[in-house]
């Protein structure tokens, strides 16, 4: 469970994208922002969330929403995960950890039996100023998009 909380200033973001430019949340002040972190690209679970929200861009753009992906996965892992879905938003590359840590979703996992470091899937809707709006910790990848608009 990630230690920042609703209604505190949204960390900065100083990364890359896919395309490896620089990203930051500065770039989007005066948007809301679907921040969005998932543990690897072309994983089932993760795909299904990419697709949920790839699915439902139209209707998220038109509220005014722009989505941001983040993984530790390079950039030309994301491109290719990007062409693969036709994925219509930014996947931030984040390889040093340095976005991950500063919005504390790298945690001790259990999966099939056994204990590992790694991403928490977790969702963060941030207003247009930059302040945190909506923590989503228990992440339904099928039904992401359906649980950004009940927290509207």
């Amino acid at each position: 469970m990630t230690k920042l909380k609703v209604g505190t200033k949204a960390p900065a973001i100083n990364s890359v994208d896919q395309n490896g430019e620089k990203i930051t949340l500065a770039q989007f002040k005066g948007k809301k922002v679907i921040l969005y972190f998932y543990p690897a690209d072309d994983t089932p679970t993760c795909t299904k969330e990419a697709c949920n929200y790839r699915d439902n861009f139209a209707m998220l753009k038109k509220k005014g929403y722009v989505i941001l992906g983040v993984s530790m996965d390079p950039p030309k892992k994301h491109q290719k995960f990007i062409k693969k879905y036709d994925l219509p938003f930014t996947l931030i590359a984040d390889e040093d950890k340095k976005v991950i840590d500063a919005y504390d979703v790298w945690h001790l996992k259990k999966f099939m039996g056994r204990e590992f470091m790694g991403i928490v899937r977790t969702t963060f809707l941030i207003d247009e100023k930059g302040f945190i709006e909506k923590i989503i910790e228990k992440v339904d990848s099928a039904n992401a998009t359906a649980q950004i608009l009940t927290a509207e």
